[in-house]
């Protein structure tokens, strides 16, 4: 008999549920007797012993279900070894609910923040296997992480949409795409939804460079101007402050995000009329595309596979297109960045697009 306890934390994603089925399904086919326990909105259900018991049946028809069936919160991993407010150590909570339960081992879906502490729960003796999920495919040791492609088909779609009515108007539009710190997602959705320009956190923008990006499409004849913004791009200026300072400085900002900041520059400078888009969570919302639904459906065997074989302290990732175990201490506190000098910057640039610097 195995015991497997399995949570959701952090923000949720498309194919969320298509992974834990996966990882159900891999074990139930398999003939092993199992007993599933999902605790619910993620590390609190663990903390708190909120739980409920789970079978096959809970799982099917779930694979094109977005969000999750367990519910998610955040819980701060720089609040983790903090007691509660009332006075409750999570962490030895989160164990002693573990061997109440005879568990054999968690299954943990998170980011980069649920990774930490489902690190720090391994380096305190407990069985622990993750899967990759973040739209922002930000998370260390794997190519990719499910919720990223149906991300990508929702804020294209909504760049795609943007054109005829940029078109019309003859105006410069902004559409600013979640990512959180990285520029994964901006750049793809950007790239397949036709922007002129791109910012993302890691090549800091220069405003005069993108005035001079929106001019000289104008020269050439183009009515509009479509920039893709991720939420965490910066400016060369910005780029240069420290923590503390760039905090400072956005506290007295009056602008809502980088988009209106971007914006408002242009504005200043051209006299042109821009609009900015958010489509904020609804890129983290509905079924996930195809792509996700095969991709967590494979983590998710892979995840059962290790389950088995008794194999612990992993997390399930992709690279060079095929699914590995990659250790967890290699994962926690590392976030994967872009790289500036990535060939798909450089075919951009070819194409035409604009990083603003």
């Amino acid at each position: 008999m195995k015991r497997i306890g399995m949570l959701t934390s952090g923000g949720d994603c498309q194919a969320l549920n298509a992974a834990m089925r996966g990882v159900v399904k891999s074990l139930v086919n398999s003939k092993e007797d199992v007993e599933i326990y999902g605790f619910l909105n993620g590390y609190k259900g663990l903390i708190y012993g909120d739980f409920k018991m789970l079978t096959g049946r809970d799982f099917a028809g779930i694979l094109t279900v977005g969000g999750t069936i367990l519910g998610s919160s955040r819980t701060p991993f720089k609040t983790i070894k903090d007691p509660d407010e009332n006075g409750l150590d999570k962490v030895e909570a989160m164990k002693q609910n573990y061997y109440k339960l005879r568990l054999d081992c968690i299954v943990i879906l998170g980011g980069n923040g649920t990774h930490k502490t489902a690190n720090l729960l391994r380096q305190e003796g407990l069985n622990i296997i993750t899967l990759p999920k973040t739209i922002d495919n930000d998370l260390y040791g794997t190519d990719m992480t499910f919720g990223f492609q149906s991300a990508v088909d929702i804020a294209t779609e909504c760049i795609d949409c943007i054109h005829t009515t940029a078109a019309s108007h003859s105006r410069v539009f902004i559409v600013e795409v979640m990512g959180h710190k990285v520029g994964y997602l901006t750049l793809n959705a950007g790239m397949a939804g036709g922007a002129d320009i791109i910012l993302i956190p890691e090549i800091p923008y220069d405003m005069d460079k993108i005035v001079e990006a929106i001019r000289q499409r104008e020269a050439n004849g183009s009515r509009f101007t479509i920039i893709a913004v991720a939420e965490g791009a910066i400016s060369k200026e910005d780029a240069k402050l420290s923590k503390k300072e760039f905090a400072k400085k956005r506290e007295k900002l009056s602008h809502p995000s980088v988009s209106y900041e971007v914006a408002a520059g242009i504005q200043e400078r051209t006299g042109q009329e821009v609009r900015v888009t958010v489509p904020g969570h609804t890129q983290r919302g509905g079924s996930p595309c195809p792509y996700d639904r095969v991709f967590a459906s494979r983590l998710g065997a892979e995840a059962g596979k290790l389950i088995l074989e008794g194999e612990y302290g992993f997390m399930v990732g992709y690279r060079n297109r095929e699914i590995v175990k990659v250790p967890l201490e290699d994962v926690a506190g590392k976030l994967k960045m872009l790289d500036p000098n990535a060939t798909i910057i450089q075919e951009a640039k070819m194409l035409g697009i604009s990083f603003g610097d």
